[in-house]
């Protein structure tokens, strides 16, 4: 009878494990996402769609580390995509270190007229929001993580602790940009608008002439000098 109960707990510890919904694969694409035209830009293991701002190859500081692509030093520059894209949906995650800052800058020219990527690429700041002085500079909140940096504050706070990871979705369509941090909706605005232009008058970018104009480029991630991984990076074409 003892035989017979151990069998049947066991059968019903076997069922409940098979219901369990599989786990998450990092840097892998499911065939929904597929069939749903999304391609990866990181596997885990190989940065060859990637490489250094205005180089050919990937700084030595950019490293693959435990699946993420991870900055592990200083001087080595931003690290662009090898393609352009005009418009898409981008997701990634990411994760800072303690009072780090790094950030997600995105239609990006590599014309000679320009020396840094942010000279044309608005950017998705990536931060520490705790540690990081920029958090409380700027203007109500436009340098925290998920705002569009020392433009567009947040909507709503919605980053995760140093050392936890961040889910983005940035959607670029048309002139019409979405930040999405953690499943919420942080940012939205119009390149080209009035409400845009005015906003670059009246900032920092307003000496660079390509600043937000440029239609079609590469996606960059950004040195800032401090430790940050990223990881689960895919894009859709839109």
């Amino acid at each position: 009878m003892a035989a017979f109960a151990l069998a049947i707990c066991l059968s019903y510890t076997l069922l409940a494990q098979a219901k369990k919904p599989a786990g998450k694969t990092d840097n892998a694409l499911t065939k929904a996402e597929k069939a749903a035209g999304w391609t990866l830009l990181f596997d885990g293991k190989s940065m060859d769609q990637w490489r250094g701002f205005r180089k050919d190859n990937v700084p030595t500081v950019w490293q693959v580390e435990d699946g993420a692509i991870a900055l592990t030093g200083k001087g080595g520059g931003d690290i662009i995509t090898k393609n352009q894209y005009e418009n898409y949906e981008l997701m990634l995650d990411w994760k800072i270190s303690e009072g780090g800052n790094s950030g997600i800058i995105y239609n990006v020219s590599e014309d000679p007229q320009y020396k840094a990527t942010y000279h044309t690429g608005p950017e998705m700041q990536v931060l520490d929001d705790e540690r990081h002085p920029d958090a409380k500079q700027g203007k109500n909140g436009n340098r925290q993580a998920g705002s569009n940096y020392d433009m567009i504050p947040l909507s709503t706070p919605a980053v995760k602790p140093a050392g936890q990871w961040n889910t983005v979705r940035l959607v670029v369509n048309k002139g019409h940009v979405e930040h999405w941090l953690n499943g919420k909706k942080v940012v939205e605005y119009q390149l080209g608008s009035p409400e845009w232009e005015a906003m670059v008058k009246g900032s920092k970018f307003a000496a660079m002439p390509g600043y937000g104009r440029i239609k079609k480029g590469h996606i960059a991630l950004q040195d800032h000098g401090d430790k940050v991984w990223y990881k689960n990076i895919k894009i859709r074409q839109l």
